[in-house]
């Protein structure tokens, strides 16, 4: 008789926290330290090679876009929730993180580009992305836990989703919105690649044998 496939519970923290909370704060001093060099170097320089909308030289925009930043106080608003967000994203694993943040940056960033206005620079849209990742991945998996740490999500951050409403100057109210829908695509993926791969339980009778 073989032992009974155990149903894998979805996690709502990453398995080595310390290490997760490490690699965040590692990444977040990569964005300070490009910050930094752009300040200090360049004179602000780098911020041109964001998301140029509609021009095919801003293309390359799209993966320089989130690593930039106007200033030191548009990256200290997105320091906290960027660590915050990133870290919990990171609770289905290091390759889940790396699929899910793709494919926000990838995808939100190429919206931005094809409907947005002058140039985008940014890690909020990347925010965005995880924010409605978490929100909207417990209800896709049917889990309770994750659907629990939705609801405290959006009970702490759920004001900033009014930021993908057109309206308030010099915000990208598209990177925010195809951020986010990117983020709901990517819980949808996630969902159901674990449902694919999720042992069906039950038990498995011995052969019948001398």
């Amino acid at each position: 008789m073989t032992k009974p496939d155990v149903p894998v519970k979805p996690r709502v923290l990453p398995a080595h926290p310390m290490r997760a909370a490490t690699g965040m704060v590692v990444f977040l001093a990569v964005l300070w330290a490009i910050e930094a060099a752009d300040q200090f170097v360049f004179g602000g320089a780098l911020d041109q090679d964001g998301i140029a909308a509609r021009q095919i030289d801003g293309l390359s925009g799209i993966l320089w876009a989130p690593l930039l930043h106007a200033g030191w106080a548009h990256l200290i608003a997105n320091s906290v929730p960027f660590v915050v967000l990133g870290f919990l994203v990171l609770a289905g694993g290091f390759g889940q993180f790396l699929a899910v943040t793709a494919l926000v940056w990838l995808l939100g960033g190429f919206l931005t580009w094809l409907t947005g206005f002058g140039v985008t620079v940014g890690a909020s849209g990347v925010i965005f992305g995880w924010l409605a990742f978490l929100l909207f991945r417990g209800f896709f998996a049917r889990s309770g836990r994750q659907i629990v740490l939705a609801v405290v999500l959006f009970l702490v951050y759920g004001g900033v989703l009014w930021g993908v409403i057109p309206g308030t100057p010099g915000v990208s109210w598209q990177a925010h919105l195809f951020g986010a829908l990117a983020g709901i695509l990517a819980a949808r993926f996630v969902a159901s690649a674990d449902r694919r791969t999720r042992p069906s339980g039950g038990v498995s009778p011995s052969p019948i044998g001398p």
